[in-house]
């Protein structure tokens, strides 16, 4: 009852698998994307932990849960501000001091305003690269050295996870559920 025609078949198949130019994906798009993601994350874990156990480590040679969110915090900003973006930094970072980039905030509340202040940072940063230049060669810190702008975020959004894992172990050591490990989390 029907028969096969190569040529309509390959333009079907054509159509079903090109998208439109409204579709296609780009590499600011993706930073972006992937920033603002992570961004959700790490203040969904850095809340899970109530305020009273911000100062616990789990052995003593360990940075507490506060100066982890520190660490993100600080790190976001050390390493994005290679980028050369024109956007103010929302903190000084001492980039000696790789515990907490010298951030002395104490409370839950300064701590999780560092955190939230060093992702918008980030994406102002990378919101203000054009394509082209997101695979533009920087000069990152001593361990990265010439590398494109998108290597340096996707490094530093890679440290974060790292830390987001110590984190999961230090809210299980206390008795909490990660919210992404969490019925319908993400």
């Amino acid at each position: 009852m029907f028969r096969y025609l190569p040529g309509i078949a390959a333009l079907g198949l054509l159509l079903v698998a090109v998208p439109s130019s409204s579709q296609t994906a780009s590499l600011a798009q993706d930073l972006l994307r992937d920033w603002k993601a992570q961004r959700e994350t790490m203040r969904k874990i850095a809340d899970a932990m109530p305020a009273e156990k911000f100062g616990f480590r789990a052995t003593p040679p360990e940075r507490t849960y506060g100066e982890q969110v520190l660490h993100v915090a600080g790190a976001n900003v050390m390493l994005l501000k290679y980028l050369g973006a024109k956007v103010a930094l929302p903190f000084q970072t001492a980039d000696a001091d790789l515990g907490t980039f010298g951030l002395t905030m104490k409370t839950k509340a300064e701590i999780l305003k560092a955190l939230d202040d060093s992702y918008a940072f980030g994406e102002a940063a990378i919101a203000e690269f054009p394509e082209p230049a997101l695979v533009e060669s920087i000069t990152g810190p001593r361990w990265i050295g010439q590398a494109t702008r998108a290597k340096m975020v996707y490094y530093t959004l890679g440290h974060t996870q790292d830390i987001y894992g110590q984190m999961v172990v230090y809210l299980r050591l206390n008795g909490i559920t990660p919210p992404a490990s969490q019925r319908g989390g993400v």
